[in-house]
């Protein structure tokens, strides 16, 4: 190749090339679906304390999709909002913070206490003998 000459992409190998990239684009984003716990911000910048997300995946790397709830310091909510009444899947505890839970209303039931980081499959916490935390989230207490 002479010097000052440009590499041209033409026809199969210039939709290979453009495959290839898409492929990457769309890996790098199901990798950045759960947020490091020291980022968790709202759009004001206030701190976060834990973020609950309505859905998991059995690839870590897919997990915290779908719509989210958000915790802030001292957050104390005996009686979850119904619409995510047993609906949280996974979950970020920001760092120096905790989220403790409740399986049922006013705090009642089963109890867990979260520290800083990534949970990607709350099914993969154990809750009792045989159960787990999936969609099981009533009540909650977060703290920074």
């Amino acid at each position: 190749m002479a010097l000052g000459s440009q590499l041209t992409l033409r026809g199969p190998t210039m939709k290979v090339a453009v495959a290839l990239l898409l492929c990457a684009v769309c890996w790098v984003g199901l990798r950045a679906q759960c947020p490091e716990p020291g980022t968790l911000k709202d759009p004001n910048g206030v701190k976060i304390c834990a973020r609950m997300f309505e859905h998991s995946n059995i690839y870590n790397e897919q997990s915290c999709g779908g719509e989210y709830l958000d915790a802030f310091h001292n957050d104390d909510v005996p009686m979850i909002p119904w619409r995510w009444n047993n609906r949280v899947s996974s979950l970020v505890v920001n760092k120096m913070c905790s989220l403790t839970v409740w399986s049922r209303m006013k705090k009642e039931g089963k109890k867990r206490k979260f520290g800083a980081g990534i949970q990607y499959r709350l099914k993969d916490v154990t809750q009792g003998l045989f159960g787990n935390w999936n969609d099981d989230i009533s009540a909650y207490y977060c703290e920074c």
